[in-house]
């Protein structure tokens, strides 16, 4: 059976060359960055020119403001809660936006039981945050703005530039979470104004248990994890130097390659978009048709379960994902499209449609033929759809 992964957006695969790297790197058998010896300068030269590649790839000042991680979820951690501890004394109220990553919605709920005061700002239509309500939220006692770069459920890319505009002037740290977006869009955290932004190498075709946090010179945060003095005293623990090695190649292959990507990516997402419409009826595209990830779609289909729909996909070799991996196995409506004004029931029909560059259009004619049939099929014996065509 041919198999079709549309679920990059939970992890992309590795890439030969970065699996190549890795498997040389366990050969070579490198020692402990933090070791005073021959085989400790090694792997710190191994750890450092991995640096190098993930700062050249979301174009830092310096290759130090790049800390390195075990996930995107810690780095939004360790930026959040590092953010909010540091800053105590100035204040304990942070806004962010109600369509953030469960990282950043967790952090904060575990804030608001320590005494922190969070405001959420709302979103479009479309899920984009509009600068200047985050610009009324912000108040004498606000430390800290965490708003997503690209959304992870509907692709929306947010006015990042201009609210950074907005919390420099008010003298606010200011947080993005760009762990879909980096890889899948160029980044530059020098135009984009940020002082922090959290990336994943699984999602630029490295390894998972990697991520990484940049931290603009001067940006006062505490650690999140005490101990040694690694990374710059800002992460205690031993680097997991094998992965951050494989993080640094697919960082060198995603900048090489990113116009090529995101060129391929733009033709397979109006190919997709076309034969949605052409070919199912009742369907709602969600996410800006503008301002969006050029590797993901979300589509709502009417009258039936996207839990359904992935187990027979999953029956014909097709792979997607109905929301966030982190927040697989609620059965709560995904509070991204609650927020953009889709009810609940077309929210429990949504499928997220991600893919990468091993991604073909004869893939996407495949997914879009079985989905057809696999709708037809679960249609059939929905009550809600019998319904509504007698009405």
């Amino acid at each position: 059976m041919n198999i079709i992964n549309l679920d990059y957006i939970s992890s992309n695969p590795l890439l030969p060359e970065v699996a190549g790297a890795m498997i040389e790197a366990i050969k070579k058998n490198y020692g402990n960055p933090s070791s005073p010896h021959r085989l400790g300068d090694q792997a710190t030269a191994a750890l450092e020119g991995a640096r190098e590649s993930v700062a050249r790839l979301i174009n830092t000042a310096s290759p130090g403001e790049v800390i390195f991680t075990s996930s995107g979820s810690e780095s939004i951690n360790h930026a959040l809660k590092g953010v909010a501890w540091a800053k105590a004394d100035k204040g304990r109220h942070i806004v962010t936006s109600n369509v953030e990553h469960n990282a950043v919605l967790k952090s904060l709920r575990r804030l608001t039981h320590l005494g922190y005061q969070v405001t959420s700002v709302p979103v479009d239509e479309y899920g984009r945050v509009n600068p200047e309500d985050v610009a009324r939220a912000i108040t004498s006692e606000t430390t800290l703005v965490s708003i997503m770069h690209g959304n992870n459920e509907i692709g929306t890319i947010q006015p990042i530039k201009e609210i950074a505009e907005i919390t420099k002037e008010k003298k606010v740290i200011f947080h993005t979470d760009a762990v879909a977006s980096v890889g899948a869009v160029s980044i530059d955290v020098q135009d984009l104004g940020v002082d922090l932004l959290s990336f994943s190498a699984n999602q630029f075709y490295g390894p998972s248990g990697v991520g990484g946090l940049y931290i603009r010179r001067g940006t006062g945060l505490w650690s999140l994890i005490d101990g040694g003095a690694q990374e710059n005293n800002k992460r205690a623990g031993t680097e997991n130097l094998i992965g951050v090695i494989g993080a640094g190649v697919a960082a060198d292959l995603a900048l090489r390659d990113m116009e090529r990507r995101i060129r391929h990516s733009k033709i397979l997402k109006e190919k997709l978009l076309q034969g949605l419409n052409e070919r199912i009826e009742d369907i709602s595209i969600n996410g800006h048709p503008e301002f969006s990830l050029p590797n993901l779609v979300s589509v709502s289909i009417k009258y039936i379960e996207g839990e359904s729909i992935v187990l027979m996909l999953d029956e014909e070799g097709v792979y997607v994902s109905t929301r966030s991996a982190c927040a697989s196995g609620s059965l709560r409506a995904s509070h991204v499209l609650v927020s953009i004004g889709v009810d609940f029931a077309d929210a429990q029909g949504t499928l997220i449609l991600s893919f990468g560059q091993e991604t073909s259009e004869a893939d996407i004619d495949r997914f879009l033929e079985v989905l057809a049939k696999v709708t037809a099929t679960l249609r059939n014996m929905s009550p809600l759809y019998r319904q509504a065509k007698r009405a």
